[in-house]
Formats: C-alpha cells, structure tokens, sequence
C-alpha cells in the first residue's frame, strides 16, 4: 500500500482555504487518497468536508495512503507513489498555507 507521512504546515491547518487547495491536488490525481492522524481510520482525502472535520491542525504528522487494490487499472504503484510525494510536498509547503 503506498503511504506518505507528512507535516500539515498551514497556520490554520487544513480548513477553509488550505484544505480546498489540497483537496483540488487529491482529486487531480484520480487516486482515492486517505488521511490520517494518530493511528485513526484515515478519511477520504477528495472530501473537502471530511478533510475539515477532521481536524488536521498546524503541526501536526498525518499519514496518506493509498490501497493497492484501489488503485486504477492505469495506474501504476509507483505512479501512486509519486502522487502521494507531491501531495506530501503540497501539505509541507507554503503553497497550502
């Protein structure tokens, strides 16, 4: 199962506008993307409402995954690994903040 740990670095943590901007890039890829923090059941990561609700706040590590028998018939496991090391560096840089 491909997974990234990242640092959720938006002073407001995922809500309003930086979860929007994530959202968006979870859902460009077309991967079904789950986030997750402190061991819980991850949430599906295409739903900005999920994704705000679950309280991601600034600072804190989450875990993004993907199931490997969720994924496409064109994509490839590396191609998910790829897609989650961007969407890592979205959530750790200033462009989600």
């Amino acid at each position: 199962m491909p997974a990234r740990k990242a640092i959720v670095t938006a002073a407001i943590g995922l809500h309003a506008r930086p979860a929007a901007v994530f959202v968006r890039a979870v859902t460009a890829t077309g991967l079904p993307v789950t986030i997750s923090k402190d061991g819980r059941p991850g949430v599906d990561a295409r739903s900005l409402l999920e994704v705000m609700t679950e309280d991601f706040e600034c600072g804190c590590e989450v875990e993004l995954t993907v199931a490997a028998e969720a994924l496409p018939a064109s994509c490839s496991l590396a191609e998910a690994e790829s897609a989650l090391e961007e969407l890592r560096i979205l959530l750790e840089s200033a462009a989600a903040a």
